[in-house]
C-alpha cells in the first residue's frame, strides 16, 4: 500500500493504491482518492493526515520527536567498529582459544573480552593500557563495562607470561616459550588444512624504544632503528607466511643483532608449528658468514639478500661477472603495470648468486646522486663546517691537501655499480625469475612493521615487566591478523578502500540511547561512506534502525 499521484491535464491528485498479484502478473488498484495535491498542502490536511498516521507507528513517532528535540538522549556510543571486528574475532578463533587458555585459572574478571578491548584500542585510537581503559567508554563493547585498568595490565602478565611447564624455545637461552607463542601456534592450527604449507616464510625485524626501564631484560641499549640510541629498547620479530598472513611473532632484548634472530625463528617454525620443510626469505641484515653456516647445517633452504657494498664476493666478483639479463617483467607506460625487473644467475664455486635490476629505480637513483653531488658542490663553496652532520655528503667526500674536504670522484662512480641493483644468494632449484618474485613479497612484511610502528602505534610502552611487555606487544600482533583477515574480506569482493576511511567511517556509525515519552528506545545513525561495503564484506547485518530497550 503506498501513496502516488495521477495527472489529469493542469491538476494533480493524490491517490491511495494497493498492489495485488493477479494471474502472475503484478497489478494496482485505487483504495482512494484523497483530493488535489496543491490543496492538500494548502490547507495543511496534508501534513495533519501524516500527523496521524504517525501515531500508529511508533519508530516514526520516536524518530519525530527526536527531530523535533522532544526527546532525551543518554549517551551515544560507536557500534561500527564493534561489529565488524566482533565477528573477525570470531571467525579467527581468537576468543575460543583464549577462553580455552584461560579456563584453567579464576581470573574474576573477564580476560578474554580485556584482551579483545586491548587489540581493538589499538587498531582504532593505539597507545597506553591506561588510555585504552578510558577510551572503551565511548564503546558498546560487550562485556567491558566493568574492566579496570589494572586488570588491563594483569592481562597483558597473562599473555606474556612464562610457561613453567615446557623447555626454553630452541635457540632462546633468555626466555621460556610464553602463552602468546602458544595461542599463535593454536590459531595457526584452527585454520590449517591439508592444503596449508609453510615451505616459504618471509622474516623481519624491527626495533621498539621505551619510555620507561623496559622491563627485567628485554629493555637493552642497542642498534636503535627509530634512531633513538638514547633510549632502551626490544627486538621485534614477525613472521608471515607465502600468503603474507602474519603467522607469528617474537621478541628480544634491544642489544640482540639481527643475525642471530633468524635460526631460532626457524627452529621454533619446525618444533611448534609441524613444518618438515621451510625456505626461509629474509633481508639483508638477517645475513652473515655464520648465520649461512647454521642454515646449512641444518638443511634448510633460503633465499637472502646480500649486502652489496659490504661483501666483497658480491661486490667484486658477483656484479662484475658478466652475462645476460632475462627480463622477467618490461618497462610499461600503464601505472598499473608491475614495476620492470631483469634478473641474472652468478654461480661462483658451490655458491648460487641472483642479480636483480629495476631499470625505474636505477633512474632514480642515479638522480637522487647527482642531486646529492650538485648540493655537496654548492655546500663546498661555503666551507667545509657546513658539512658538519650531513650524513648524506660523507660518502662522497675525501680528505684533500691542506686537512679540506673534496669531491671523491672514484667514489660516485663506484657507487653508479649499484643503482637500481640487489644481490640475493640461495640454496634453492628456483629458478632466478621466481627467486627475485619470491624476495619481492618480503616488502609485505616491511609494510608489516610500518604498520605495527605507526598505524597501529604499539608505543608507548610504559610496563615494567618483561611479560606485561610482551603481552602489550603481542595485542598489537593481534590487531595485525584482524587487519589482514578484513583486508582479505574486502579484496574478495573487488573493494579497495584506504584504510584511514574504513576506520573513519564504521567510528561514525554509532547508537544513541533516548528515552520518548518515559520510554526507552536505542536509535542507530544512518550508514556514511564505506561502511555498508565493509559490513556485507563480513557478512554483518546492519542492526535496526530503532529498536526498544
Amino acid at each position: 500500500m503506498f501513496l502516488r499521484t495521477q495527472r489529469n491535464v493542469n491538476r494533480t491528485y493524490l491517490l491511495l493504491v494497493e498492489s495485488y498479484r493477479a494471474q502472475g502478473r503484478m497489478k494496482q488498484r485505487v483504495l482512494f482518492r484523497l483530493g488535489r495535491l496543491d490543496q492538500l498542502r494548502a490547507s495543511g490536511e496534508l501534513d495533519g493526515l501524516l500527523l496521524a498516521l504517525g501515531r500508529f507507528s511508533e519508530k516514526f513517532a520516536v524518530l519525530g520527536a527526536h527531530a523535533e528535540g522532544q526527546s532525551v538522549s543518554s549517551r551515544a556510543r560507536s557500534i561500527g567498529a564493534v561489529l565488524i571486528f566482533e565477528r573477525l574475532w570470531r571467525d579467527c578463533g581468537i576468543g575460543v582459544v583464549i577462553e580455552q587458555l584461560a579456563a584453567q585459572r579464576r581470573f574474576g574478571f573477564a580476560l578474554e573480552r580485556a584482551v579483545f578491548l586491548t587489540v581493538l584500542h589499538r587498531l582504532f585510537a593505539p597507545g597506553s593500557d591506561r588510555a585504552a581503559e578510558k577510551w572503551k567508554q565511548h564503546y558498546a563493547i560487550a562485556g567491558v563495562e566493568e574492566l579496570e585498568l589494572h586488570q588491563l595490565y594483569r592481562t597483558m602478565g597473562w599473555l606474556g607470561e612464562p610457561l613453567t611447564e615446557a623447555k626454553p624455545a630452541c635457540g632462546q637461552a633468555h626466555s621460556a616459550r610464553t602463552r602468546a607463542e602458544l595461542i599463535e601456534e593454536r590459531l595457526f592450527e584452527r585454520r590449517r588444512n591439508l592444503f596449508t604449507r609453510l615451505d616459504l616464510v618471509f622474516f623481519d625485524t624491527t626495533s621498539i624504544y621505551f619510555e620507561g626501564e623496559g622491563g627485567e631484560s628485554l629493555g637493552q641499549y642497542g642498534h636503535s632503528k627509530d634512531h633513538r640510541p638514547d633510549l632502551k629498547q626490544m627486538v621485534v620479530g614477525v613472521v608471515l607466511d607465502d600468503e603474507g598472513r602474519p603467522l607469528c611473532s617474537h621478541m628480544w632484548p634491544g642489544n640482540t643483532a639481527d643475525v642471530t634472530t633468524l635460526v631460532p625463528v626457524v627452529d621454533r617454525l619446525r618444533a611448534h608449528f609441524g613444518v618438515s620443510e621451510v625456505c626461509i626469505v629474509a633481508d639483508r641484515g638477517m645475513i652473515s658468514t655464520a648465520t649461512i653456516e647454521q642454515v646449512k647445517a641444518r638443511g634448510w633452504r633460503y633465499i637472502l639478500g646480500v649486502r652489496m657494498r659490504r661483501t666483497r664476493e658480491a661486490n667484486q666478483e658477483v656484479l662484475a661477472r658478466a652475462g645476460r639479463f632475462e627480463q622477467v617483467y618490461a618497462k610499461s607506460e600503464d601505472p598499473k603495470a608491475p614495476s620492470p625487473l631483469k634478473v641474472k644467475e652468478v654461480r661462483i664455486e658451490d655458491r648460487r648468486y641472483v642479480v636483480c635490476v629495476n631499470e625505474d629505480q636505477a633512474t632514480k637513483d642515479r638522480h637522487d646522486r647527482e642531486a646529492i653531488v650538485a648540493s655537496l658542490k654548492d655546500a663546498l663553496k661555503q666551507g667545509d663546517k657546513s658539512l658538519i652532520g650531513n650524513r648524506g655528503y660523507r660518502k662522497y667526500v675525501k680528505a684533500s691537501a691542506g686537512a679540506r674536504f673534496a669531491i671523491d670522484e672514484d667514489k660516485v662512480q663506484a657507487e653508479a655499480r649499484f643503482d637500481g641493483k640487489w644481490v640475493l644468494t640461495t640454496n634453492t632449484d628456483l629458478s632466478a625469475r621466481e627467486l627475485a618474485l619470491k624476495y619481492k613479497q618480503l616488502w609485505q612484511v616491511e609494510a608489516t612493521f610500518r604498520t605495527m610502528k605507526t598505524a597501529l602505534a604499539t608505543r608507548p610502552i610504559f610496563h615494567k615487566r618483561d611479560d606485561t611487555i610482551r603481552g602489550h606487544v603481542f595485542c598489537s600482533f593481534l590487531a595485525l591478523v584482524l587487519r589482514d583477515e578484513l583486508e582479505r574480506r574486502l579484496a574478495q569482493r573487488g573493494y579497495k578502500l584506504e584504510w584511514a576511511d574504513i576506520l573513519q567511517d564504521l567510528e561514525r556509525l554509532q547508537q544513541i540511547e533516548l528515552t520518548v515519552n518515559a520510554k526507552g528506545y536505542r536509535l542507530r545513525t544512518d550508514t556514511e561512506g564505506c561502511v555498508a561495503k565493509v559490513f556485507q564484506a563480513c557478512g554483518v547485518a546492519l542492526p535496526p534502525q530503532l529498536e526498544p530497550l
